[in-house]
């Protein structure tokens, strides 16, 4: 879990928007790339019609489909989501309040 409040004012914010597999469109708030054995992970916040204090965030892995393209994909092994997560912990520790 990931609690936002603590945000600096002065924050730019990327935003991503993904598309489903049944076509439905959702923002992310693009946060950092973790590499983790060989492979690149994005980390992506979702973008919620209200602010809330806390949000978990989205873990995918990246697959270039060319030099101008890329693919996500949903990742099934739970000992790599936890991880990269605890990659992305350790290096925004001082910026981001995480809850277990």
């Amino acid at each position: 879990m990931l609690n936002n409040e603590d945000f600096e004012e002065d924050y730019e914010v990327d935003i991503i928007t993904l598309e489903d597999d049944l076509g439905n469109e959702q923002d992310f708030e693009y946060l950092d790339v973790v590499e983790f054995e060989g492979e690149e992970y994005i980390i992506l916040l979702p973008v919620e019609e209200e602010e809330q204090e806390r949000s978990e965030v989205m873990i995918l892995r990246i697959e270039s489909l060319d030099d101008e393209h890329e693919n996500y994909v949903g990742i099934d092994d739970e000992e790599v989501l936890q991880k990269v997560f605890d990659i992305f912990k350790k290096r925004y520790e001082n910026e981001f309040d995480f809850e277990d």
